[in-house]
């Protein structure tokens, strides 16, 4: 174990060397069980007699820090203390911006990783995932040989994987796509930073729906960007509302988040003929397409969009595992090098071996055949839960119509349509082991409806009847 030990002059070594250390373990830097260097390597490295290491260890094990064991070496021990970091003042602060700006609580809520029934939204089920196949794949892009292939990687992304995606958003999404047009990146948030660094200066307005995804609005006012609300309705954004000094609009259509109605055509054809009209750039976010259990496909806006003025962002988060953290985006070819040239500036590149690997998982079929299945999976759970809010709970709630992704929300009526009584909701179904979260929580956004937010990616389907009875307490 490296041990950063800084000598002072020439006098008093023996302590200096002590209170170092000390330090390093009570601190938390050093842990319990943690090897220390033999008093020979710490002596060469230091430049000091090894006895003068020697007395430092002596001293430290004598009051219970180390333990040292013949034939194996010294070690820290537990000293009772939880460590923490040292505190130092500082007159730095941040920006005001985020004084308001806090992780959004949806699926990353520590505090529900553990429960019986997780209703959370936003979480595919990680159970069902091919890591038998998937570590494989990675296994293989790992090898020495393969690394030396592909150097360091390139900002866009990794070609195998630009050419995949573009045919396989292309065949499942018609996507008009080449390799060239898709930048990989590390998840949709990043795609959204990027677009929104190459697209907007402070002050530009960039719309958002109201209610709509708190990550990527609390992302754009971190960059500096005036946030508009613009309302949805049955047939999504409204796009009379649009203000005219728009730049940026940021939309959900094929499956509005968190309502869940898709976005109607004649939405779609006017968002863009009004982004023509006024030289703005619409974000499509077509965060879960890939599961609708019912009705026409819903083409996206890219393929109606002749002008390039839509970029289609997307990511592999719900198909696969959020964990991987690998998106992407297809850009009008005007804005390629720009795009290009931010993501060198903020990360160079993403991981090569998960972007070789995933290539490689797409063009051997093994992606669209996980879909189906988790397509399969996923429709039985909607089912159910649909069925069950529509019928034995249809006095409580309004349910949003929807048939696709991997959550339903419902608005709550009589007293459950009180804030105060569908927090206490909330609080009590968490404390009974149910994990879901009411729509102002999800939204972020006082001016939305009550309601709940049932995802059901992560739950088993014969889970959803229990799960809901304890939620309402029958």
């Amino acid at each position: 174990m490296e041990v950063h030990v800084s000598l002072d002059g020439h006098r008093d070594l023996s302590g200096q060397i002590y209170r170092q250390v000390r330090a390093a373990i009570l601190d938390g830097r050093l842990r319990p069980g943690d090897p220390l260097p033999p008093t020979r390597e710490l002596a060469r490295r230091l430049a000091v007699a090894r006895n003068t290491v020697g007395v430092a260890y002596d001293r430290l094990a004598s009051e219970g820090y180390l333990d040292s064991r013949v034939g194996a070496g010294t070690f820290v021990r537990a000293v009772g203390r939880t460590p923490g970091p040292a505190t130092t003042a500082s007159a730095l602060r941040p920006r005001p911006v985020w004084a308001g700006i806090s992780p959004w609580p949806g699926p990353i809520d520590a505090e529900l990783t553990s429960v019986a029934y997780d209703l959370r939204v936003g979480l595919p089920d990680a159970r069902l995932f091919p890591y038998q196949t998937w570590r494989r794949l990675v296994a293989r892009e790992s090898r020495p040989s393969a690394a030396l292939a592909r150097g360091s990687g390139r900002p866009e992304g990794h070609g195998g994987l630009r050419a995949a995606i573009a045919r396989h958003i292309g065949l499942s999404r018609a996507v008009r796509a080449g390799a060239d047009d898709v930048v990989v990146t590390n998840g949709i948030q990043q795609a959204l930073d990027l677009i929104c660094r190459v697209m907007t200066e402070p002050g530009d307005v960039v719309v958002v729906e109201e209610p709509g995804y708190p990550p990527a609005r609390m992302l754009f006012r971190s960059l500096g960007a005036k946030v508009v609300g613009v309302p949805v309705d049955a047939e999504g954004l409204c796009v009379d509302a649009l203000p005219d000094r728009a730049r940026v609009v940021y939309v959900t259509p094929s499956h509005q988040f968190p309502l869940g109605m898709p976005m109607s055509l004649r939405r779609r054809m006017a968002l863009v003929a009004w982004a023509e009209r006024h030289g703005a750039v619409v974000i499509e976010d077509d965060y879960d397409s890939e599961f609708r259990y019912g009705g026409r496909p819903v083409d996206p806006l890219q393929s109606v969009d002749r002008a390039g003025h839509v970029i289609y962002v997307g990511s592999f988060s719900k198909v696969m595992l959020p964990s991987l953290r690998i998106g992407f985006l297809v850009a009008p070819a005007p804005l390629r090098d720009a795009l290009r040239a931010a993501k060198y500036v903020t990360d160079w590149s993403t991981a090569l071996p998960t972007q070789a690997a995933l290539a490689r998982f797409i063009d051997d079929g093994l992606l669209a055949r996980h879909i189906r299945r988790m397509r399969q999976e996923y429709a039985a759970r909607h089912e159910l839960i649909t069925a069950a809010l529509a019928g034995s709970y249809a006095d409580r709630l309004e349910v949003v119509p929807s048939s696709a992704g991997l959550h339903v929300t419902a608005y709550t009526t009589g007293d459950l349509a009180e804030p105060v009584r569908l927090a206490e909701l909330a609080t009590r179904a968490r404390a009974s082991g149910v994990a879901l979260y009411t729509l102002p929580e999800v939204a972020m956004c006082g001016s939305v409806r009550p309601g709940l937010v049932f995802g059901y990616g992560a739950i088993a389907a014969p889970d959803i009847g229990p799960a809901l009875r304890r939620l309402f307490g029958d």
